[in-house]
């Protein structure tokens, strides 16, 4: 994998170019989520259509189902899924954090309850490396403990140091070398440890690139915002940096501006399941009755299929019917929105006015519909 910085705003916002065996990233970047071997309600078609770069499998998910034998069949993830354009995997770490009541940790690793049938299984940082070997990413997380932001200060500590040991140990199992790694950076909501973890694994210069961990786990928005601008600036500048699970378009356009070049989160697909869409006009509730006799398309600003063919009330009817057409309709909205703010913000990067479309951008894309 290459990285390089094509553009610097004064404002810390980095256009980059990330080179892997399965294209090119142009970044900033957001990354659509597939958990399962799959963006929900998307055939990968329509994600190349929309031009998406990237995307995200889920070691823990994929281990459960299919398996790594059915993976391993496909010759891997990417042709498994039909992409052939980079994917990354996340190494599991966040499941640490939200499968609390079924999982024990150790010096060595961590036991789990399957949450789908209560079977066993044991995740060490070898064992996850493998598995990401088998899927085939072209970038591979290393397995970290994420606890919750309110955890004590001194479980903080505690997960730091397993956490740097198991980086250690992951990069000591690798076996491919058309794979990339990222390290991870924790410390809650404690800028000394955030300052510490990141000094102690950026040493680890076999790691290709890092991420910041531990936030949108309970924390307050201004208090991400605060992280996330503390800890980026601490990353080496020549290596991408990844805010891992991170969030809405204010948190992106945050992001981008603290320095941040990759982004990845389920709320564009979860929210456009729930009804809740993204537009450059505010947010709209498709359910709202306001929609029922709305011929005016969801955003006159988006070209995405959805906007151009298809009537607020049409799409109201969809979902209020429960129509299967509809997840894919608004969850394709969605991640054109997403996918165009960061276009955007490297537009504004190269153009050297960053900090003044995010302050125009920020309160577009955070108005909220009337009641």
């Amino acid at each position: 994998m290459k990285f390089t910085l094509e553009a610097t705003d004064p404002s810390g916002a980095r256009a980059g170019r990330l080179e892997t065996p399965h294209g090119v990233v142009e970044t900033p970047i957001f990354m659509p989520v597939g958990t399962a071997g799959t963006v929900k309600a998307m055939p990968t078609d329509s994600l190349r259509e929309m031009n998406a770069q990237i995307c995200l499998g889920n070691t823990y998910h994929l281990y459960l189902r299919p398996g790594c034998d059915v993976i391993r069949l496909h010759g891997g993830l990417h042709k498994m899924m039909d992409w052939d354009r980079p994917l990354l995997t996340d190494s599991g770490g966040f499941q640490v954090f939200s499968l609390e009541g079924l999982r024990k940790i150790d010096a060595d690793g961590v036991d789990f309850r399957s949450h789908l049938d209560g079977s066993r299984l044991r995740f060490t940082p070898e064992s996850v490396t493998g598995i990401q070997e088998t899927i085939g990413a072209d970038i591979m997380m290393a397995f970290d403990e994420c606890p919750a932001a309110t955890a004590p200060h001194s479980y903080h500590l505690e997960a730091l140091e397993r956490t740097t040991r198991w980086a250690q140990r992951c990069l000591d199992a690798r076996t491919r070398e058309d794979q990339a790694m990222f390290g991870i950076v924790q410390g809650g909501l404690s800028k000394e440890l955030r300052r510490e973890h990141a000094a102690t694994m950026t040493a680890m210069t076999d790691f290709e690139g890092f991420a910041i961990g531990g936030l949108s786990v309970g924390e307050t928005t201004e208090e991400l915002h605060e992280m996330t601008q503390f800890t980026a600036p601490l990353l080496p500048p020549e290596k991408p940096r990844y805010l891992m699970g991170v969030g809405t378009p204010e948190d992106l356009i945050v992001g981008v501006g603290a320095g941040v070049d990759m982004f990845d989160c389920v709320m564009p697909t979860r929210n456009a399941r729930n009804g809740k869409l993204f537009t450059n006009e505010g947010i709209v509730s498709i359910k709202q009755a306001r929609h029922r006799e709305d011929l005016s398309p969801l955003s006159e600003s988006c070209s995405c299929l959805t906007c151009t063919r298809f009537t607020r009330a049409y799409l109201r009817h969809l979902f209020i019917a429960k129509e299967l057409l509809v997840f894919h309709l608004l969850t394709l909205h969605n991640l054109t929105f997403y996918l165009n703010l960061m276009r955007e913000a490297r537009q504004a990067i190269f153009e050297q006015r960053y900090e003044a479309w995010a302050n125009e951008k920020i309160p577009q894309v955070t108005r909220a519909e009337a009641p």
